[in-house]
């Protein structure tokens, strides 16, 4: 596997360096997998590839000095600030089920669940709850991909597809800001869906998370 070290960029250097990599990874056919760690600045939201962005309050944004993005993937929008953001890119034959995307998911998932426990932080996919449709917000939206930390969600994920391959990206939360949630979506933050490694174990620093994930 191909591992990129953990770097702090722009929403949009973010998302053009995975699509970057994903073009590279189909134009050399590798057949190995590049894992990539990264962060954000300024903090950004990312709209899901086909999400409508009239929900959001630019100028609000422009005054927090808070970018706005696109993702190449589906799925809901995320505030991506105090968290640290995985990107893993594989043909889809390198995985046992890659052409179901559900069991997709949960395989390359897995990589977290493992390292994960070895700092004491049994994550899953918890159990499976009906998908709720009303909320922009990415992490308060259920999927059979998400991994939770006794039943709530830690690190939400979203996939794309290209030419036989897969990028699959996500957001591990490290601590949020509850307030600056629910003015950015307008939305109820409920606690009890969502947790972050900082409720989880205030002890385990972001870059203990990055090393830990960095680790062959």
């Amino acid at each position: 596997m191909k591992f990129i070290d953990y770097e702090i960029k722009t929403g949009e250097e973010n998302m053009q360096i995975d699509s970057d990599l994903l073009e590279y990874a189909i134009k050399n056919k590798l057949e190995e997998p590049i894992f990539r760690l990264y962060g954000w600045k300024p903090a950004c939201v990312s709209l899901g590839r086909n999400q409508n962005d009239d929900f959001l309050d630019k100028e609000y944004l422009k005054k927090c000095g808070i970018d706005v993005v696109r993702r190449l993937t589906g799925g809901r929008a995320l505030l991506h600030d105090d968290e640290i953001t995985y990107s893993y890119i594989c043909p889809i034959s390198y995985l046992e089920h890659g052409e179901h995307i559900v069991s997709s998911y949960k395989e390359i998932c897995q990589i977290f669940i493992n390292k994960f426990k070895t700092i004491g932080i049994d994550i899953d996919f918890g159990t499976q709850k009906q998908v709720k449709t009303g909320f922009d917000y990415c992490m308060l939206v259920s999927t059979g991909a998400d991994l939770c930390y006794r039943g709530k969600k830690l690190i939400g994920s979203a996939q794309c597809r290209k030419h036989g391959y897969i990028l699959q990206h996500g957001s591990i939360l490290y601590d949020y800001d509850k307030n600056l949630l629910e003015k950015i979506f307008g939305e109820e933050i409920v606690t009890d869906e969502i947790t972050c490694i900082k409720d989880i174990n205030s002890s385990i620093t972001k870059e203990d998370i990055v090393k830990l994930l960095s680790q062959s």
